[in-house]
């Protein structure tokens, strides 16, 4: 067999004399270059046949690193040329150092040559796109290596499922199928084993179960028995000539010549160059092989067919997000201690979010409600101009009644203020008077804690009742109950009707708690003796028009005085001024306590950014075994979520602990659903916004350099 421009013959012992390496002068590849059904169609097989069609086809492949940086390129393949048919099992040896190992890399399609061609199945290599190599890796090859590459985290049943899972196939379906695969393998006892908990042999099984999950048309084998002892290392070629049996195609990298001679045809390569290429006597008679080790069928006609509908399939969106999600906790729950830190970042900042939020809207409630004793939908109308040089103006009932037919006033009452001398027993003080009409309760927004408030028909008779602030009472009668009892008001008798509730208010100078209210009507004509308003509350009907309803009022009483000698006083407004300045401040704590979170992101980042330097060599086993990048991308990008959503709802929880012992403390908190909500959702934005990168550095990895990671 002549290889390369020499005869093997002349050094390789059982040399048919066929030529079937493409460095000669007679390359044996038929003239259709890239059907891949003529290659080697004219040459004779060791036994006087014809040879098969190539399933594989090489053409001059080079491949050279380095160069790139002026340093001089380093060649490791010289333009090797060969085919390979379907079921063949053939064995490429060589020295370490020969180029075998880069060869078996461009052969499964882990690795692209510097130059050549590489046709499988009449398709060239070289028009695949990534995502096209990951599905031919995942249908058509199967990898066995001398490290075994199994995925430390998940156990023996879960790395062969592996390729199935990236094939879309159903749980129920790969797992029966890897129980199958392991059960004939003699692991039935072993399935829920880590790695770490295997022999040597066994893990060898386990990595040729997963080589035989989607089919493993191809079997490439990197030193299969380099790791073994000799029982276990003649245990597994024995296992890979049953598998040539049933159909396989097994490619055995080797650099032992016993090893070499079990298989049927040999490859000899030295220096990146095929020195020899001939075919050996079978060591073995073929043996019936079981149904589950039997190999896909034959690359056909419709490949590109099969490969365009494989690239396409793919599992559902919930089941590959299920998938991604079972991967990243199995993952996570490795580093324990290590997660747990992560977790903390996360965990501090959506409690700081929740409680700041908390404590804010708490405090700008304990503000507003402080506020709504001067009535927070209230207006003032009073008299005087803001002009100095003026005249100074009066305001009448009749000005009330112009005021109530404003649109959007709800009511509006005229209020007399005057200072009188009230006498109880030998007790006499000097208090405020407001002079109010009956239903002034809803515009004060203040109710009587004892008796009545005064009635429309007290106001019509001019009746000499009075209600009591609760300083007032307090002076006058002390703790005991004055309804009932009567009190001089600039020496007239009038009768407590009512005490007012505790206001805790100050309206100017004065204490609103320390008033007394009498009708308008008796105030004016019985007690200060004038009818003249010290103003007009205004009652609104819909706050958010406030400044539209001021103008009109302004507008109308204006055209009634034909000269604007009063001024009006926006209670509104000013609550909704500070109401807004609560809100600000609210953000800011909850801004101050985003930052937490941030620190808690950077830290998902950099721990995510060591996981997939400590996990290269997992992620060069996924993509060996079908992984496409959206894949590798999705896995960490779901383990980055994870971690911010557990913390996520750690932190809400303890937020919410948090908050529930400042309430019982007296602290003003109030939770709200929707900032707790927003707190949950930073976290998991801050694990898909932090969490990419790495994600994207891990899919980006080159799959030779990752597995050949330590």
């Amino acid at each position: 067999m002549v290889a390369a421009g020499e005869n093997a013959g002349e050094e390789g012992a059982g040399g048919t004399g066929a030529d079937r390496a493409g460095g000669g002068t007679d390359t044996g590849i038929g003239t259709s270059a890239g059907s891949g059904t003529d290659s080697g169609s004219d040459s004779d097989s060791g036994s006087g046949g014809r040879q098969a069609p190539a399933l594989i086809d090489l053409r001059d492949i080079r491949k050279s690193y380095g160069g790139t940086d002026g340093s001089p390129a380093t060649e490791v393949l010289r333009g090797v040329s060969l085919s390979i048919a379907e079921g063949e099992f053939v064995a490429i040896m060589g020295a370490s150092g020969s180029g075998k190992s880069t060869l078996m890399n461009i052969l499964g399609c882990l690795d692209r040559p510097t130059s050549g061609e590489y046709y499988y199945a009449g398709q060239d290599i070289a028009t695949f796109s990534a995502d096209e190599l990951a599905w031919l890796r995942r249908e058509s090859f199967g990898f066995v290596f001398q490290g075994y590459h199994l995925i430390r985290t998940l156990d023996a049943l879960r790395n062969v499922e592996v390729p199935a899972v990236y094939a879309g196939g159903s749980a129920r379906e790969r797992e029966s199928r890897a129980r199958a695969l392991l059960t004939r393998l003699g692991l039935e006892e072993r399935m829920e084993h880590l790695p770490n908990q295997l022999s040597g042999g066994q893990q060898q099984r386990t990595s040729i179960a997963r080589a035989l999950m989607n089919g493993g048309q191809i079997i490439l084998a990197d030193e299969p028995t380099g790791a073994l002892d000799s029982k276990s290392g003649a245990e597994v070629m024995a296992l890979l000539r049953e598998l040539a049996d049933a159909g396989h195609t097994i490619i055995l990298i080797t650099h032992d010549r016993d090893v070499a001679r079990q298989a049927r045809r040999i490859i000899e390569v030295r220096d990146g160059q095929v020195m020899a290429d001939y075919e050996v006597e079978a060591t073995s008679v073929a043996a019936r092989a079981s149904p589950i080790l039997a190999s896909k069928p034959a690359a056909s006609s419709d490949f590109a067919k099969r490969m365009r509908d494989g690239v396409a399939h793919t599992a559902s969106p919930w089941a590959d997000i299920r998938e991604a999600l079972i991967s990243a906790r199995r993952a996570l729950a490795v580093n324990r201690f290590r997660t747990m830190l992560t977790l903390l970042g996360i965990i501090i900042g959506v409690a700081s979010v929740v409680v700041m939020l908390a404590i804010g809207a708490g405090t700008q409630a304990k503000v507003l409600e402080k506020m709504a004793v001067y009535g927070t939908n209230r207006m003032y109308v009073i008299p005087g101009s803001d002009n100095p040089r003026a005249l100074g103006g009066t305001l009448t009932e009749a000005d009330v009644a112009i005021v109530r037919r404003v649109p959007n006033v709800a009511d509006a009452i005229p209020f007399l203020k005057g200072q009188v001398t009230l006498r109880a027993g030998n007790v006499d003080t000097s208090v405020s008077v407001w002079s109010v009409a009956s239903h002034a309760p809803a515009i004060l927004n203040w109710l009587p804690v004892r008796g009545l408030f005064f009635t429309e028909t007290d106001e019509r008779e001019l009746a000499t009742v009075i209600v009591l602030g609760k300083k007032v009472r307090q002076r006058l009668y002390g703790e005991r109950d004055p309804v009932g009892q009567y009190v001089l008001v600039n020496n007239v008798p009038f009768q407590v009707i009512g005490e007012m509730s505790e206001k805790g208010a100050t309206t100017g100078d004065s204490d609103d708690d320390d008033v007394a209210l009498i009708p308008f009507s008796t105030g004016s004509r019985r007690v200060l003796g004038t009818t003249n308003l010290s103003w007009i509350s205004v009652l609104l009907a819909d706050v958010s028009k406030a400044g539209q309803t001021e103008k009109l009022i302004t507008d109308a009483l204006t055209a009634a005085h034909h000269v604007q000698d009063f001024k009006t006083f926006n209670m509104a407004a000013v609550v909704q001024a500070q109401k807004e300045t609560q809100q600000t401040l609210t953000l800011m704590l909850g801004l101050i306590a985003a930052v937490s979170l941030l620190v808690g992101g950077i830290g998902v980042m950099n721990i995510m950014l060591m996981t997939v330097r400590e996990r290269t060599r997992e992620i060069g086993i996924r993509m060996a075994t079908g992984a496409r990048q959206r894949d590798i991308q999705r896995q960490f990008l779901s383990e980055a979520v994870v971690v911010s959503l557990v913390g996520g709802a750690m932190g809400v929880v303890i937020g919410l602990v948090i908050g529930i012992a400042l309430i019982a403390l007296g602290a003003p908190v109030i939770f709200s659903i929707r900032a707790i909500l927003g707190a949950f959702g930073c976290a998991l934005a801050t694990g898909l916004i932090f969490g990419f990168m790495p994600a994207r550095q891990a899919a980006r990895l080159d799959p030779v350099v990752a597995l050949a990671s330590e």
